[in-house]
């Protein structure tokens, strides 16, 4: 199939939504565009909730959109695929008359972990790991169950449960469809039996029949409806193509699809996703197991996500409230800089970056973020600054170990030229006490998304061909000088964290 034309691709983010659009042929990002230069606001009625109304992300969808048109005109009516990455773990509920009944409950509310908890209990510890690969825990299916008991007149009402992704696929193509990946992301897909997670919707009592009809995730799912294309401005016909949650995409777009292969990132959360070939699970529940975007029953892969909740947000802190005077303060740059001044282990000072809620890695232990070793004869901004960097360095380390011990290899660590990896100092300290090098890439969710609907629209021909453009843009090798100083300084790191794991 020629590969003439552009790919639009959409990143649904809890904080922004981007579209990007690429040229088939080169790979070339030719447009990108964001729906508002500000973040989407999170509500939270109660304290530990976080709802969007779906009705804003499609409002934003087709900001976006519009963005993109006016910034490559009649090119627009050239695109043959759309894809779409969004946000993991929501619920999105709606009536016969495709009415949402209720704000969408997203991935960071926590109103149903106790919930999560108690299946996790009574439907066994070992039938949810062997079939599950993990505890029902804060996961979509548990948050459908919140609302069968917390709301039962809406609960009453409900045609089909999606996951965001699926809501936006519906509002482009007016088809009600969702996939094995997204269904294992909301646990309520079972990997033994390759189909839906029955021991889950029966411990419930969720009818199977909320479940949409599941599709290839690379496949044509759907042509954009006359109401669709008056509203976004593209043309009427396209077909929707590929749909991802967030990290599995990501993954995508690093084109880390094959076993040993690892996507990193660290924003705001840091993010560590491997695939495997395999359906091991942490008989600790501490990372996440879900089906990975290309897995197939004859090449099965698995992707095992651990999750860091606070990454970026620690850094963005220290910035915010040790380092501004008045109205000035230090950019992100010159902190990078600053900290090379100290040496690898920052002087004995060790962070523990965990400021941001209940870590998964600890077993849902919420321990905060804390200081160690602090000499007020020894240590100064620049110590502290490395300390931030290598304190999530070390955070991530120890849930790599985590997987290594479920028997992943690391063959090639990716990561976008983003976020944290923008600093060598932290680059470098991740190569160098993981042992791996770590390639560096322009891209992006939405750049990945636009990429998968090019795979599953044909319009490339393997996921290989898909990639063929994509430039590193550094390199990192790890620095065999500094790599018994980093295990040293991890070492101790380690001894602070397993005072509060005891």
């Amino acid at each position: 199939m020629s590969k003439s034309g552009y790919l639009l691709g959409y990143d649904l983010g809890s904080s922004f939504i981007k579209a990007s659009l690429l040229d088939a042929e080169s790979g070339n990002c030719i447009a990108q565009a964001a729906s508002t230069d500000t973040e989407l606001p999170i509500d939270s009625p109660q304290s530990g909730w976080a709802e969007q109304h779906p009705d804003v992300w499609w409002k934003h969808i087709v900001a976006a959109t519009i963005k993109i048109k006016e910034t490559v005109g009649p090119k627009i009516n050239d695109v043959r695929a759309i894809g779409i990455s969004y946000q993991m773990h929501g619920l999105v509920i709606v009536d016969k008359e495709m009415r949402v009944l209720y704000p969408a409950i997203i991935w960071c509310d926590s109103r149903a972990v106790e919930l999560g908890n108690k299946a996790f209990s009574e439907i066994g510890r070992e039938a949810c790991l062997s079939h599950l690969l993990n505890s029902p825990g804060n996961f979509t299916a548990s948050k459908l169950a919140w609302v069968k008991q917390n709301l039962p007149d809406i609960y009453s009402k409900i045609y089909k449960m999606m996951l965001p992704g699926d809501y936006i696929a519906y509002k482009l193509t007016g088809e009600l469809k969702t996939t094995s990946t997204g269904l294992s992301e909301g646990i309520l897909w079972d990997y033994q039996s390759q189909d839906l997670a029955h021991l889950v919707l029966d411990y419930y009592a969720i009818p199977s029949e909320f479940i949409p009809e599941i599709v290839p995730l690379f496949s044509a799912q759907g042509l954009v409806t006359k109401q669709a294309a008056q509203a976004t401005g593209l043309p009427a016909g396209i077909p929707v193509a590929y749909r991802a949650g967030d990290q599995p995409n990501n993954a995508l777009s690093l084109n880390v699809l094959n076993p040993g292969e690892i996507a990193a990132t660290a924003g705001t959360s840091g993010v560590v996703y491997g695939i495997g070939d395999k359906a091991n699970y942490d008989n600790k529940s501490r990372v996440n197991i879900f089906v990975h975007v290309n897995h197939n029953r004859k090449a099965p892969r698995y992707g095992t996500l651990l999750c860091l909740n606070g990454a970026g947000i620690l850094n963005s802190w220290s910035r915010n409230n040790l380092f501004t005077v008045k109205s000035a303060g230090l950019s992100y740059q010159e902190m990078n800089d600053l900290a090379e001044h100290a040496p690898v282990g920052s002087a004995g000072l060790s962070i523990l970056p965990y400021g941001n809620g209940a870590e998964r890695t600890l077993e849902n232990k919420n321990i905060a973020a804390s200081i160690h070793g602090l000499n007020f004869n020894i240590h100064n901004k620049a110590h502290i600054l490395r300390a931030v960097q290598e304190g999530v360095v070390f955070a991530l380390h120890y849930g790599l170990c985590i997987m290594k011990e479920m028997g992943l290899s690391i063959k090639a660590i990716r990561a976008g030229f983003a976020n944290m990896f923008l600093s060598p100092l932290f680059a470098s300290a991740f190569s160098t006490l993981t042992g791996s090098v770590v390639e560096l890439y322009n891209t992006d969710g939405a750049q990945g998304a636009a990429r998968g609907a090019g795979i599953g629209a044909g319009i490339y021909a393997t996921a290989a061909q898909a990639f063929e453009n994509l430039k590193v843009i550094k390199t990192i090798e790890p620095n065999g000088g500094q790599q018994q100083a980093y295990h040293e300084a991890y070492a101790l790191w380690q001894e602070f964290l397993n005072k509060y794991l005891q």
